[in-house]
Order: structure tokens, then C-alpha cells, then sequence
């Protein structure tokens, strides 16, 4: 297995000059170097071709012995040196001081086709940023966040990446709902992939300790090797850098809505300066649309993270980078003309996206008050997002405004709610969506396919990664394994996976882990 190694990170920003991994405060460094910590008898659960091979590895490599000793953290590969990064950030909207990778442990960076990634472990030991906690990773956690970030990478959504799932044969102690019940579990390692994993919170850092000199170091840092692109001098530069980072932001956001999905802790130290979601932990899509839903029970009182709030929580938190890049600036004016952008660019981009998702080629400024119609009606009664808007594609312009509904009844959780109001309001709004579809060049089939595009058949819900977790606790991956092939192809028919194309069941309403999550993992 040969991986090409280019370490930028560490041979061009300072280090922690002490190695000892204890919880400490660490001043004007970036990182600090940290080995996993070996595993008692690693096993490799399951390997992602496709990012294997974007690193440059192949299958052979996923089976060989230096594979399983390095992304389990074994042994440490051959001129590298692991290391924790060191960040910032404000949590629920509060201030948290230093925060840093607790547990992950970055092994390298790699090149391979002109491009550059970072590959990092999570759940593989403690690191000087752990605080009270063991810096290990339990199967359960590791498993939804190995699955999540490439389901979301084929739906289509900037996202880190999974290269490995490994057990590590040790047992992990865990209180899953935070009610002093812990209790045991597998522990398990993920290799996540990304072109890297600075966030907003690794500018906080060093702008909130007025450390000015490593802050310019670290943007133009950033800027040299992830935003080559961006040529110019002095403060233009760093605000094209903001500028930039706020539009792939909007962009992830929207992508987000489109598919119903809730990051669940959108803290600043767990949003990337790359417009890629990261940190996968108590997210969830929306089962029913509910723009109040959250996955997080840590969030279940105030609900700052919910569905319907993302979009105004990204704009917050780009105002605290906006703060944290401010002294390289010393004008607040052009970012607040970045940041005042913001709003309006994502209620254009957001109409853009909802127009595809009802199948509207031809753009309307009037298609706002269907779109706003329909949100509100979703929310009446239970109504299962992904298969009313997929199921909405088989409308054809000859339907009546009933057969329309019919088309789209499966969606409801329970019929019974369909008061004679609603029905109505229902029957008027798929009138004025015929009228709307009437207009249209595009024949049905032809809208069918481009709404099929956007609008997924298989997304990865809370209580299938349940189902699989709790096989893969006895040692049956079989599911895992249907799973992460289904959710390759979310677009797709997939006849052989339509069992999969369902709501919600009863029994997984209220069941710890199918509905809310905590960050316990």
C-alpha cells in the first residue's frame, strides 16, 4: 500500500512544542502531534472503493494487512506523524473557548490526481482537546456517520467522505441518553476523507486570544493551498476567501433542504471553511416535513439547530467568522456587504431549488406562493417528505386536482387527520399546480425525469441506520452492506430496494435512536 504523502499542515504551521496528551490549553500552535492509540484486535468491517481509489489506493490495498494497521491506528505510516487540531468555537450559540479534535487524530495529508486530501480517524484515542472525555467512538455512532457521509456525498451534497469502518475490539463505556445509565459498547473506528478539516473555529481561535500573527498565518495559509485560485493582496484577499466560504456554505444549506436533512449541531467548530458537512453526529432527515424537527435531544428544549432554522443559523455563524477574520481587515463594512448578500442569494437559490423539485424548467416569480402554499399544507398533517415529492413526479398535466392527490395520499402518516379543511386546501392547491405544470414545455415524462433527479427515492432514515446497528452489535453486516449499496443510487428506481421506499414504522416514533439522538458516541 503506498500512499503519497504532502504534509503542508504540519511543515508549514507551528506545533504544540509539548507532547504530552493530557487535557491542557494550547497556546499559538495549531495542532499537536498525538498517536492513536492500538486498538486490541482490529477488524475491518467495511472499505469504500470509490474513496479508495480517489486516494490512490485499490482493492487489493482495502485487503492487505498495512490497510487494516493504519486506518485502524496500529501502526503509523511510514514518514507521517498524526496529529490533533486545535479550534475554537461557539456551541448552541454560546462562547466555548478551545475546543480541538477530541477524537480524531489526523494520520496525513495524500495527493493523488492533482487533488490533496486529509485522511483522520475518529474514535482513536484521547488528545491533548479531549477535556473529560476518552476519545474513543462507539460502533453505533460510527457506523451513522460512515453511512451518512456517503449517502450524502451521492445525493449529492458537499460532504466529507468515509474511507474505512473498523471495530477495534475494545469496549467502549457510553451513557446514551445521559440519565447515568452507562453502559458498554463496541468501540469502532471511522477514516473520514476531506480536502481538510479547518473549520470556522480554527479562526475564532487565534482572533479570540488576539493572536494576530498565527490568524494571517492560518488564512493565508488556507487561501495558498485550498483556494489557490483566490491571486489577490492584503485585505481583497481575505475577503474574497470570505466571500467565497459564505456562497459554498449557502450552497451545502440549500442542499440540505432539498433533501430534508438536519445537521443536529451546527456549531461553528463543526462548520467547514470548504462548504462541506462534516461532523456526523445526532442528524436525521425529516420523516414528516416539520420545519421544528430536530434530531438532537440536546436541543430538544430550544431547538436552535432545528430543520426549518438552518439557513439562519449558517448566516450567524458566518458572522462569527466574519468577527474572527475582522482584524485581518479593519473594515467591518465589505464583510457586512458579504454577509447582507446572504439572505438574498439563499431565498433565490432556495425558489431555484424548490422550482426543480416541483418539475418548473420555466422560472416564475409567482412559483413563491405555491411553494409557501405547499410547506404550510405539509405541515397540517404528518406528511412523509421524501415520497410526497417523489411521488409527486408521477402527476401528469391531464390529472384532475383528486387523481393528483391520490398520486401523493401514501405520503400522509395517517389519513384519519384529512379533515374535510385540509382536503380541501389540498384539492385547491394541486389546481393551481396543474395550471403551473400546464405552462411548461416539458412532457410528463420528461418533468418526471428531471424532478427524479432532485428529488431522492432513498435517503438514509434514522431507523434504517437503527436496524443496522443493532445487526451489525451481533456481527451481521449484511445489512450494512444492502444499505451502502442502495444509498449509492438515491435517484434510482432500484425495484430490488423498494422495501426500503416506506414510511416511518409505528415502532420506530419514539425508539432511542430512530427519532431523537443525543451527542453521546
Amino acid at each position: 500500500m503506498k500512499l503519497h504523502l504532502q504534509n503542508n499542515f504540519i511543515s508549514e504551521l507551528p506545533a504544540d512544542p509539548s507532547e504530552i496528551n493530557i487535557p491542557r490549553q494550547v497556546q499559538q500552535a495549531f495542532y499537536s502531534y498525538v498517536l492513536p492509540k492500538k486498538p486490541s484486535n482490529p477488524s475491518l468491517i467495511h472499505a469504500s472503493n470509490e474513496v479508495a481509489n480517489a486516494i490512490g489506493l485499490s482493492q487489493a490495498d482495502i485487503l492487505s494487512t498495512d490497510f487494516l494497521n493504519t486506518f485502524s491506528g496500529s501502526t503509523v505510516y511510514p514518514e507521517t506523524r498524526p496529529f490533533a487540531l486545535c479550534y475554537a468555537g461557539h456551541q448552541f450559540g454560546n462562547w466555548a473557548g478551545q475546543l480541538g479534535d477530541g477524537r480524531a487524530i489526523n494520520l496525513t495529508e495524500v495527493v493523488h490526481e492533482n487533488r490533496t486530501y486529509t485522511l483522520q480517524l475518529k474514535g482513536s484515542g484521547p488528545t491533548p482537546y479531549s477535556r473529560t472525555a476518552d476519545g474513543f467512538a462507539v460502533l453505533r455512532s460510527s457506523i451513522r456517520e460512515y453511512l451518512c457521509a456517503e449517502a450524502m456525498h451521492y445525493l449529492g451534497v458537499p460532504t466529507t467522505r468515509s474511507l474505512s469502518l473498523m471495530l477495534s475490539g475494545d469496549q467502549v463505556l457510553r451513557d446514551v441518553l445521559y440519565n447515568g445509565n452507562p453502559a458498554y459498547e463496541k468501540g469502532a473506528i471511522v477514516c473520514r476523507v476531506a480536502p481538510s478539516f479547518i473549520r470556522f473555529g480554527s479562526f475564532e481561535l487565534f482572533s479570540s486570544r488576539k493572536d494576530y500573527v498565527n490568524l494571517k498565518l492560518l488564512a493565508d495559509f488556507t487561501i495558498k493551498h485550498h483556494f489557490p485560485h483566490i491571486q489577490g493582496e492584503g485585505v481583497g484577499k481575505y475577503l474574497d476567501f470570505f466571500h467565497e466560504v459564505t456562497q459554498t456554505t449557502l450552497n451545502m444549506i440549500v442542499h440540505w433542504q432539498r433533501v430534508g436533512f438536519v445537521h443536529g449541531v451546527m456549531n461553528t467548530d463543526n462548520m467547514s471553511i470548504h462548504g462541506i458537512t462534516i461532523d456526523y453526529g445526532p442528524y436525521g432527515w425529516l420523516e414528516d416535513y416539520n420545519s421544528n424537527w430536530t434530531p438532537n435531544t440536546t436541543d430538544r428544549q430550544h431547538k436552535r439547530y432545528r430543520f426549518g432554522n438552518q439557513p439562519e443559523i449558517a448566516l450567524w455563524n458566518l458572522y462569527q467568522l466574519a468577527n474572527a477574520l475582522y482584524p485581518l481587515i479593519q473594515d467591518a463594512k465589505p464583510l457586512e456587504t458579504i454577509l447582507n448578500t446572504f439572505s438574498t442569494d439563499y431565498e433565490k437559490e432556495y425558489l431555484n431549488m424548490m422550482q426543480n423539485k416541483l418539475g418548473f424548467q420555466i422560472k416564475k416569480e409567482q412559483d413563491a406562493v405555491l411553494i409557501l402554499s405547499l410547506t404550510q399544507l405539509l405541515e397540517r398533517v404528518e406528511t412523509d417528505m421524501t415520497i410526497f415529492f417523489r411521488n409527486l413526479s408521477n402527476v401528469t398535466k391531464k390529472d384532475t386536482a383528486t387523481t393528483a392527490f391520490n398520486t401523493i395520499k401514501d405520503a400522509f402518516y395517517n389519513e384519519k387527520d384529512l379533515n374535510e379543511t385540509i382536503l380541501k386546501d389540498w384539492h385547491d392547491w394541486f389546481e393551481n399546480y396543474k395550471i403551473r405544470i400546464n405552462e411548461e414545455t416539458l412532457s410528463d415524462t420528461e418533468r418526471k425525469e428531471q424532478m427524479n433527479r432532485v428529488n431522492p427515492k432513498y435517503v438514509l432514515r434514522n431507523y434504517m441506520a437503527q436496524l443496522c446497528i443493532d445487526d451489525a452489535d451481533k456481527g451481521d453486516y449484511s445489512l450494512l452492506n444492502e444499505l451502502f449499496e442502495m444509498l449509492k443510487n438515491p435517484y434510482d428506481e432500484q425495484s430490488n430496494f423498494q422495501k426500503w421506499f416506506a414510511k416511518r414504522p409505528d415502532w420506530a416514533r419514539d425508539k432511542v435512536g430512530c427519532s431523537m439522538l443525543s451527542c453521546s458516541s
